[in-house]
């Protein structure tokens, strides 16, 4: 036990580095924006609005889906956030059947809610093939699609189970097509480009369309409503920072269609960040001026270091302290203990976007529901090595404990997890590099680390930035791996170090 002590020794000036960090202050308006670029550009207008406005705010950037930033912003976690209000009638209240805006603001007032007039542009969903693959196969609107049920769909994964999206649009035109893939928006566009697929839905002011050379298919049921860009924030912020709202509204109606394709072209073909396009708009049409300032790399990926240590250790420590009494109990109690490895083996399988989400509605978006989310992973290898380890114990030394006259506590601490520790150590360096790579996917629920770089790059095609998030999560894990193997070196004597395959598999190091 005194390995494990030194060990989270060791590790406390790298918890006290992330946990004593000063606290960056609750912002006066949170603002939130989904992971694709016209959200990120409206999030970072209302953001300088409102800093124009004399508040402090802060722009939780490239949130999960629809789901995430609604319930955040009914808990009271967001503020204000660009919606559609399609997807608000066909998704947020489907079968209210709201018939306009009138009966959707009262929807939304009944959840504590309201809604901005709109922006000014309609952002409608659509189906796209290649230009010369649609004139080769002669389809030219949707239910064209009934001649060719060999297409290859591939539709974004909020899309395949929307209300509005694949499920309905397929019933209403009757489309025959079942090879039909879930994938994320922006790299269908690379799909198509490629030929991997031959059809994806399109939001009507993506950049990529003219870009690409793509056929916009007419909905010729009308299958799609109308997806008018609007502000949807709380109520009760409202009524504290009217001012604030005030400056908001000035972004009512200044956004046409076409300047909202310019401005996506702006930051996904032309890698202008979105800050800046944002900036320049708002100077442009609105005359509000604000600095722009430019993180450099080294600067970004330190932040995100931070950040994604804090996620890691904290996991970790929970993790431990929680999994190795948990482990001792699986060795000492047989029934019990195949009930406590199979919960932990339960949570293992479920798969970790699935399981943030499921931590939001009790915990919210942001660290938290990250580090419980991880704490649960970090489990199962912590708890399954103490138990092999102690269970791996022979016999004899076992008995020699007892011949001594020790009392269980004591032959606990000062024999059986000693000997354990090279097992224990084991379980501790899987469930802390499982964290590293985990972790990653923290920033689909605003964690910050690794993973918000990883996100931006894939949405803009930009590799190096994919790349400053994976090489350093990659180095972070060695780093650990390498750590806790030092650690083992350090505090295991050597005697009781495996030095095969069969001694490390006797003392259950899997």
């Amino acid at each position: 036990m005194r390995g494990l002590g030194l060990c989270l020794l060791l590790l406390s000036p790298w918890w006290g580095a992330c946990v004593s960090a000063p606290p960056a202050g609750e912002a006066q308006v949170r603002v939130g924006s989904k992971k694709f670029t016209e959200s990120v550009i409206i999030g970072e207008m209302v953001t300088r609005l409102a800093r124009d406005a004399g508040a402090r705010a802060v722009h939780r950037r490239e949130l999960g889906g629809t789901a995430v930033l609604w319930e955040a912003l009914r808990r009271g976690e967001l503020d204000v956030y660009p919606e559609y209000t399609g997807t608000l009638r066909q998704e947020l209240f489907a079968g209210r059947a709201l018939r306009d805006d009138a009966a959707l603001r009262e929807a939304l007032a009944a959840e504590g809610l309201r809604m901005s007039a709109p922006l000014g542009f309609n952002n409608t969903y659509a189906l796209g093939m290649k230009e010369s693959e649609a004139e080769r196969l002669g389809v030219r609107r949707i239910s064209d699609l009934r001649r060719h049920p060999e297409l290859r769909l591939g539709l974004s994964n909020e899309f395949m189970d929307r209300a509005d999206g694949w499920p309905a649009l397929r019933e209403r035109y009757q489309l025959p097509q079942r090879e039909v893939r879930g994938l994320d928006h922006d790299l269908a566009y690379r799909a198509l480009q490629s030929g991997a697929l031959q059809v994806t839905d399109l939001y009507s002011t993506d950049a990529e369309i003219a870009a690409y050379g793509l056929r916009v298919l007419e909905d010729d049921l009308k299958h799609f409503p109308t997806y008018d860009a609007v502000l949807l924030y709380r109520e009760a912020w409202a009524v504290r920072a009217p001012g604030v709202l005030a400056s908001l509204s000035r972004l009512e109606g200044q956004l046409s269609e076409q300047e909202m394709v310019t401005l996506n072209a702006r930051a996904r073909l032309e890698h202008v960040p979105e800050t800046r396009v944002a900036a320049e708009f708002l100077a442009r049409n609105l005359s509000v001026e604000g600095e722009v300032r430019a993180e450099g790399p080294v600067s970004r990926i330190g932040r995100r270091t931070r950040e994604h240590l804090f996620l890691v250790t904290v996991s970790l420590v929970a993790s431990v302290l929680v999994a190795v009494p948990l482990g001792v109990l699986a060795a000492r109690r047989a029934r019990l203990g195949r009930l406590v490895l199979g919960l932990a083996s339960i949570i293992q399988t479920v798969p970790s976007l699935a399981l943030l989400v499921f931590m939001i509605p009790l915990l919210g978006i942001g660290t938290r529901p990250a580090i419980m989310a991880l704490f649960l992973y970090g489990l199962l290898p912590i708890v399954r090595n103490t138990a092999a380890g102690l269970s791996g114990i022979a016999g004899d030394l076992r008995e020699s404990a007892e011949a001594l006259g020790l009392p269980p506590r004591a032959r606990l601490w000062r024999i059986e997890l000693p000997l354990a520790a090279p097992s224990l150590l084991a379980g501790i360096q899987t469930a802390a590099v499982i964290n590293v790579g985990t972790a990653t996917l923290g920033a689909l629920i605003g964690a910050g680390g690794y993973g918000q770089p990883i996100l931006t790059g894939i949405r803009l095609d930009d590799t190096g930035l994919i790349l400053e998030g994976a090489v350093p999560a990659a180095l972070m894990a060695l780093a650990v791996s390498a750590l806790f193997g030092g650690i083992e070196r350090l505090v295991v004597p050597s005697g009781l170090r495996p030095t095969g395959s069969g001694q490390a598999s006797s003392r259950g190091r899997w």
